[in-house]
């Protein structure tokens, strides 16, 4: 999977742009963290690369092809989005609820293949006992597991997710961080993660994308945007940074006027 973004750009309104001059590639088997304040882009940026935000300025390319030009359940055969937790759903099984990730391969019902692939993504994700339960009785954690399992049906070749960890303990904010790093290296995968907490976007991502203000404001290996100048000025934090298996480990200190 190649993703290639090239001068995108988004507003509302002209006077707030949201979005402004985003350039990035993607490798595969790739996770890269996206990092910044609120209200810095990340989630329109993820927004953009799934189409359901369209683009002011700017192109997406998918393998080579404009993604404006790709049907609408092809692209969801090979973008996967996997929303906040916490994120309001219907009334529906787990089975029902991950069986959606087959719409775009399903006709007017579906196959036996598309409910084998179904069973073996729950296996896949530890999550196959709760297939008959309702997924609005389930725990945070175990609802952002569904909807990973429900992107994976999708057979994707990119993940896109958004704040994956937010609402959860830490317990089940590891064990999703794990769950996506075993996808992604398991499956070859390519993932683009939206992420507040800067220690897990230095343990888990590949490579790191800091936004301030809907621009890129760093890019690079985490050790090298995840250092003190940078959190201060994209944050407004004064942190104190150490070091475990080659990655940062940061430590909060202070709120500090904004540079």
């Amino acid at each position: 999977m190649r993703l290639k973004v090239q001068d995108l750009n988004f507003w509302y309104s002209p006077k707030m742009p949201i979005l402004r001059d985003i350039n990035l590639e993607l490798a595969e088997s790739e996770l890269l963290g996206v990092v910044g304040p609120n209200g810095a882009g990340k989630s329109t940026l993820l927004r953009c690369i799934d189409r359901i935000l369209i683009p002011r300025k700017g192109t997406i390319m998918l393998n080579g092809r404009d993604i404006r030009t790709i049907d609408r359940l092809e692209l969801a055969s090979k973008i996967g989005y996997i929303p906040q937790s916490g994120s309001q759903v219907f009334p529906a099984t787990v089975f029902d609820t991950v069986l959606l990730g087959r719409r775009p391969y399903i006709g007017w019902r579906s196959s036996e293949r598309d409910e084998e692939k179904v069973l073996e993504t729950l296996k896949l994700l530890n999550i196959e006992d709760l297939a008959l339960r309702d997924i609005n009785e389930l725990s945070g954690g175990q609802q952002q597991k569904v909807f990973i399992a429900r992107a994976l049906t999708q057979e994707p070749e990119l993940l896109l997710l958004d704040e994956p960890t937010s609402n959860l303990d830490i317990r089940h904010q590891l064990e999703v961080m794990e769950l996506v790093k075993r996808v992604i290296r398991e499956q070859g995968i390519s993932a683009i993660m939206a992420i507040h907490d800067l220690n897990l976007a230095a343990r888990y991502a590949d490579r790191i994308l800091m936004m301030k203000e809907g621009r890129i404001y760093a890019e690079g290996k985490p050790a090298s945007v995840l250092n003190a100048e940078n959190i201060r000025r994209v944050y407004g934090v004064e942190v104190e940074l150490n070091n475990h298996n080659g990655r940062p480990y940061i430590i909060p200190l202070r709120a500090v006027n904004w540079a």
